[in-house]
C-alpha cells in the first residue's frame, strides 16, 4: 500500500503550521543559521515501525538542505535502543521539524505495532484483521497506511465505498429486508452491501436478503459461533464491538472471517521514540 505524496504533504503542512503559526520563538532567537547539527530518532520499546518516509518528509518540507539518513523503514521489527533516522543540518530547523515529525512517527507506530500484536494473536485461524472508520479527523489515510503495514487489513475508507446497513438503517426503515431490497435497485453492480446484525434473527434475514457482509455486532462468543453456522459460508462473516487484545483468540476461534478493531486507530498508544542531538 502507498499513498500520494500530495496527501501526505497536505497532513503534514497542516500539522506544521498549526505547530509553527509563523516563527519558532525559542530556536529562532537562541540560534543562528550557522549552528549546525546532528539528530537520531531512537527507539525506546520493541514493535514495528511506521512513518519513516513521513517523519523525512517534515524535516525536508521545513528545510531541503536537511541531510537525512533513514537506517529502518516501514514494516521493519524495531527493540529499544535501535536508531531509526538520523537527521544533520541547521539546528533551529532540526527543532522546529522535531515534534510534528515525532507525533506522526510515533502514532503510526504504535498503530502498525498494535496491528502486528493483534495478527499474531489470531494467527491460525480464520480470521483476518481490519481497521473501521473510528479515526482522527484529517488523519485516515495515514491511520489505515499504518494498519496495513502492521500486517493488517482496510475496511471501507469512507462512506462512498460499500453500502453499510447499520443498526440506525434498519430501525429506521423498519427491517433488513426493506433495506436491502430497497436499496439493490440503486446501487451499481460493483458494490458490496455489509448489514450489521444484533441477533440471530437479524443474520437470518440477511442471510435470506443475499448480504455480501454480514456484521456480528456485540455478540457473545457463543451466538457468534451460532452466527457462522447459520451463515454458512453465503457470506463473509466480521465480529466487531468490545473485541480487545485479551479477548481476540477467542473471537477468531469463533470461525468468523473478519475482526474489526475501532481501539487500532481510535485510541491506540503511541509508540516510543526521541530525538536526541549529538
Amino acid at each position: 500500500m502507498s499513498l500520494l505524496q500530495i496527501k501526505i504533504d497536505e497532513i503534514i503542512k497542516t500539522a506544521l503550521m498549526e505547530d509553527i503559526n509563523y516563527m519558532d520563538i525559542t530556536s529562532d532567537y537562541l540560534l543562528g543559521d550557522d549552528n549546525m547539527s546532528s539528530a537520531n530518532f531512537i527507539a525506546k520499546s520493541n514493535g514495528v515501525i511506521c512513518g519513516v518516509d513521513i517523519a523525512a518528509r517534515v524535516f525536508s518540507i521545513i528545510d531541503n538542505k536537511i541531510l537525512i539518513q533513514k537506517l529502518l523503514f516501514d514494516g521493519c521489527k524495531v527493540k529499544a535502543g535501535d536508531v531509526i533516522l538520523t537527521v544533520r543540518g541547521s539546528t533551529k530547523s532540526i527543532l522546529k521539524a522535531e515534534r510534528t515529525a515525532l507525533n506522526l512517527i510515533q502514532h503510526l507506530s504504535g498503530i502498525s505495532s498494535m496491528t502486528a500484536r493483534c495478527v499474531k494473536l489470531v494467527s491460525g485461524t480464520n480470521a483476518s484483521i481490519t481497521d473501521t472508520r473510528k479515526t482522527i479527523p484529517g488523519m485516515r489515510a495515514l491511520q489505515k497506511y499504518a494498519v496495513a503495514i502492521g500486517g493488517g487489513k482496510n475496511h471501507r475508507f469512507n462512506l462512498s465505498d460499500c453500502v453499510m446497513i447499520k443498526d440506525n438503517h434498519i430501525d429506521a426503515l423498519g427491517g433488513i429486508t426493506k433495506a436491502i431490497d430497497l436499496i439493490k435497485n440503486k446501487i451499481g453492480h460493483t458494490v458490496k452491501i455489509e448489514v450489521e446484525t444484533r441477533n440471530l434473527a437479524e443474520v437470518r434475514e440477511a442471510v435470506s436478503c443475499g448480504a455480501d457482509i454480514i456484521m456480528l455486532d456485540n455478540m457473545r462468543y457463543d451466538m457468534i459461533k451460532k452466527a457462522v453456522k447459520i451463515i454458512d459460508s453465503k457470506a463473509k462473516t466480521e465480529a466487531s464491538g468490545n473485541i480487545t487484545e485479551e479477548n481476540l483468540l477467542e473471537v477468531a476461534k469463533t470461525g468468523v472471517d473478519i475482526i474489526s478493531l475501532g481501539a487500532l486507530t481510535h485510541s491506540v498508544r503511541a509508540f516510543d521514540i526521541s530525538l536526541k542531538i549529538s
